[in-house]
């Protein structure tokens, strides 16, 4: 009888066995084929983090964020997959949503108190962690290429104002009249906050709670290409109703913008005195490098708790050098969207 019971329980074993070796030995799709003999490659974006509830935003207007979004990200999306680097995927992005009046980037950027616009971006290479910068600048249509310029042709990182500007003609950039950058919804907002200085008693600005939602609608792009390199960029008007020619954390590498190929490329948006204090996207990547945490483990430790304890607000995109992706924000919203080797494309604003 057990003689009976060990061969009816062998035959059972290698029944399983036959079906298991049967199963993996499938053929894949024509389809899976190609998708797996395409190295890895992929790009995250967003359009600023903020107090974006659904209930304040009309449908046609939610509609218009969402087709920019799409737009944007595909068009760095077909540069990867057509061989194209991280860098150019990450500048042609940006150029998309600084063009763009519904970000607080170049086109839709934000009032100083003096009503100028005045505009910081930078960029950086995570293979050669080479990078380039600007703040200050009234007059170049794109200010991500001037910190792409910045980067590959001066020996420096960081270029402001009048500077910036005359190395900006020098490299043969686009110049536009400041006139360019207006639109009347960012001008309102601005002579919205100049009447609620007037009404404050006590003038320690920092300390303002409205200041939380005047610096949002910065864009940043991240990017990984198929040579397995990473780069990522930031673009931003800065904060609305700004004094002192004020810079926060976009023009700032290791704050608002890094890149790096053993762990990943960042890109922030949020108060940026406290990103700038945090060394937000650095802190994500060495966490990652010296912690052993995962991308998200790293960007969720950062932007839920590191930031959050010391007063700041905002989130971060991100993907590593696997390819993996992080989106995270600890405000009611994040304008974001992410698209991987596959076409796979994700998008949202809204926290749920």
């Amino acid at each position: 009888m057990k003689k009976l019971l060990f061969l009816f329980s062998l035959l059972i074993i290698t029944g399983c066995n036959d079906r298991t070796t049967q199963q993996s030995s499938t053929p894949k799709s024509e389809t899976q084929k190609q998708q797996d003999s395409v190295p890895n490659f992929g790009i995250v974006i967003h359009g600023g983090a903020g107090t974006i509830l659904k209930e304040n935003m009309s449908d046609s207007l939610e509609a218009a964020y969402k087709a920019k979004l799409e737009e944007a990200i595909k068009t760095g999306h077909e540069i990867l997959a057509n061989g194209g680097t991280a860098l150019e995927a990450v500048q042609r992005t940006i150029n998309v949503m600084e063009n763009s009046p519904l970000f607080n980037s170049a086109k839709g950027a934000v009032f100083t108190n003096e009503g100028k616009n005045e505009l910081d971006a930078s960029i950086m290479d995570g293979k050669t962690l080479n990078a380039g910068a600007v703040a200050g600048v009234t007059n170049v249509k794109n200010p991500i290429n001037l910190a792409y310029e910045v980067m590959v042709n001066s020996e420096h990182v960081l270029l402001s104002g009048k500077g910036a500007e005359q190395f900006a003609k020098e490299q043969g950039l686009e110049i536009v009249d400041p006139e360019y950058f207006y639109t009347e919804k960012r001008y309102k907002a601005m002579e919205r906050a100049r009447e609620r200085d007037k009404e404050k008693t006590n003038k320690t600005a920092f300390y303002d709670p409205f200041i939380k939602d005047e610096k949002f609608g910065t864009v940043g792009c991240t990017a990984l290409d198929k040579d397995g390199n990473l780069a990522a960029g930031t673009s931003t008007g800065g904060m609305s109703n700004k004094k002192y020619n004020r810079i926060g954390d976009s023009p700032i590498i290791g704050a608002g913008t890094y890149a790096n190929n053993k762990t990943c490329a960042i890109s922030s948006t949020g108060w940026g005195e406290y990103f700038i204090r945090g060394v937000v996207a650095y802190d994500i990547s060495a966490m990652m490098e010296y912690k052993g945490l995962s991308l998200q483990e790293a960007a969720s430790e950062v932007i839920q708790k590191k930031q959050p304890e010391l007063g700041g607000n905002g989130g971060i995109i991100a993907i590593d050098h696997e390819g993996n992706v992080a989106m995270e924000f600890n405000t009611a919203g994040m304008y974001r969207a992410s698209m991987n080797k596959n076409g796979e494309l994700e998008i949202g604003i809204y926290s749920e």
